[in-house]
């Protein structure tokens, strides 16, 4: 298989079987605007959410809570609509169903896949968190832009994640970077 283009209610993937090749689109509704500021407000809601998402962890209270607001993050089966250009008569087929299985390994390493094929990728999240928190009402309430702290403690996490695969991989890193 091929890369898997993730886009705001879709996934399309090549699928290669032996000297044959199949594309693949799954569909997935996306956020309303009232559910995307509910998951907003969700993972603006507790200390460290934020960190934990760019750090390629899904915090399950977060899809908790966002479901206790009516916000159901994670599609269920009869959200998914799958087709692809084989002839094959089971829905989903085969290559659709490692295009999910291969998503899904994608989530797990990087919970904001979900997000953005939910309508909401990273720097949609970022700007609206920062809306939040440099807005009118924030100002009204006292709040602290926390937004450009929020940008720099994802790029640290992502470049520590970074710093650990490479060690992992045995990678010389460049000196005085320890």
């Amino acid at each position: 298989m091929g890369g898997i283009s993730v886009a705001a209610g879709s996934l399309l993937a090549a699928v290669r079987e032996g000297d044959d090749a199949w594309t693949v689109e799954v569909r997935v509704p996306v956020l309303a605007d009232e559910e995307r500021r509910s998951l907003v407000d969700v993972v603006a809601a507790e200390t460290g959410r934020i960190a934990a998402l760019f750090a390629g962890e899904l915090p399950y209270d977060l899809v908790e809570h966002a479901e206790e607001l009516g916000v159901e993050l994670l599609p269920y089966g009869g959200e998914l609509a799958a087709t692809c250009t084989c002839d094959a008569y089971l829905d989903p087929c085969r290559h659709a169903l490692a295009v999910l299985i291969q998503t899904g390994w994608l989530v797990d390493a990087d919970p904001l896949v979900l997000l953005a094929v939910r309508g909401l990728d990273r720097e949609a999240l970022l700007s609206e968190l920062h809306e939040r928190s440099t807005g009118p009402a924030a100002a009204a309430g006292g709040v602290t832009d926390l937004a450009d702290d929020v940008e720099v403690a994802a790029d640290a996490v992502l470049r520590a994640r970074r710093l650990v695969e490479l060690m992992e991989a045995g990678a010389e890193l460049p000196e005085g970077l320890l």
